[in-house]
């Protein structure tokens, strides 16, 4: 009701000043100035201006509720807006415009499942040449130095390749999960595990003091994908040789807690509300080269959509703690 008044002001000032020069005219025009004559004709021609507008709200009262309405899906544009020639119109317009969104849209689908296939595809095709340099090496008499840090290489292959691999994926991440209940602390000796090339290399050390009957609510591929992320910052920001690396976990009401603290560089505080943002490094990340700004932010996408909590403590020189809530 409110933007049809506001669209019929103009009409109804204009009318105003309409009837004031006709009202002046009669009253020059005619000898008999009779304010009864005049005051009947302004009422005829107020009642026949309420009527046009009474007319025109009720065949438009569709398309000015949609205006003022907003629309909570698409498929509300596709509501007919009444049988008036404007509301037609309008309604028409919006039918046409929903059709070229669904039009675009589905071809930027298709697109995207395009690049994704062929990311999935050439990731997989990467594993295999990376797979036999690393068994080559194996074979070839080099010096220690030389082979750890070909193997460091290798290492960091793999993990963009798994790090890509798992981006990808995340766009479908709705058809490859399995919730269940995952044994933490068998999770967490697989990760460390997994890793645990890279605490050899850094000579840092995980301490680990998880119960062993302590089960959350996840998905253990994913679980796996997080905490690997999580190790690795922890072991590449550790600031020097014999450093710890510990994962505690307890209970907390209806809900499980998981810390993972280094004894790292910490972070700085002007850095920390931003450690979850894609491609942030921070000042760490650009003095020490290691990071690419994805790990956390994907760890935290992951997080959204297993109904997970992450958070993050740290300081300059005193280490770093990352702390996921999980459900029970």
């Amino acid at each position: 009701m409110r933007l049809f008044v506001r669209e019929q002001l103009p009409l109804l000032i204009f009318y105003a000043g309409q009837m004031l020069i006709v009202g002046l005219w009669y009253w020059l025009a005619v000898e008999d100035h009779s304010w009864a004559t005049a005051a009947y004709g302004a009422l005829l021609g107020i009642v026949v201006l309420a009527l046009y507008l009474a007319y025109r709200y009720y065949t438009h009262r569709k398309l000015y509720a949609r205006l003022e309405t907003p629309l909570a899906d698409m498929d509300q544009s596709l509501a007919g807006l009444g049988e008036a020639p404007m509301a037609g119109a309008v309604s028409d317009l919006l039918r046409n415009q929903f059709q070229l969104y669904k039009n675009e849209l589905y071809g930027t689908q298709q697109r995207l499942e395009h690049h994704t296939a062929f990311i999935n595809r050439w990731i997989h095709q990467m594993k295999t040449p990376v797979s036999v340099i690393q068994l080559a090496l194996q074979d070839l008499d080099l010096d220690d130095d030389v082979e750890d840090g070909l193997q460091e290489e290798i290492d960091r292959l793999k993990k963009g390749l798994e790090m890509a691999l798992y981006t990808a994926r995340l766009d479908k991440f709705e058809q490859d999960f399995k919730v269940e209940g995952v044994p933490l602390l068998m999770a967490v000796e697989n990760a460390v595990a997994e890793n645990r090339q890279w605490f050899i290399r850094k000579e840092v050390y995980p301490v680990i003091d998880i119960p062993p009957d302590l089960s959350v609510i996840s998905d253990a591929k994913w679980l796996a994908f997080m905490l690997g992320q999580v190790i690795v910052n922890a072991v590449n920001y550790s600031a020097g040789a014999g450093k710890k690396v510990a994962f505690r976990a307890y209970k907390l009401g209806p809900r499980a807690v998981l810390e993972i603290r280094d004894e790292g560089i910490g972070i700085a505080k002007e850095d920390l509300g931003r450690v979850f943002d894609p491609y942030f490094t921070g000042n760490q990340g650009r003095q020490y080269h290691e990071s690419t700004g994805m790990g956390l932010f994907l760890v935290r996408e992951v997080c959204r959509k297993l109904d997970h909590q992450v958070g993050i403590d740290s300081a300059p020189g005193e280490g770093t703690t990352v702390r996921f809530t999980f459900n029970l």
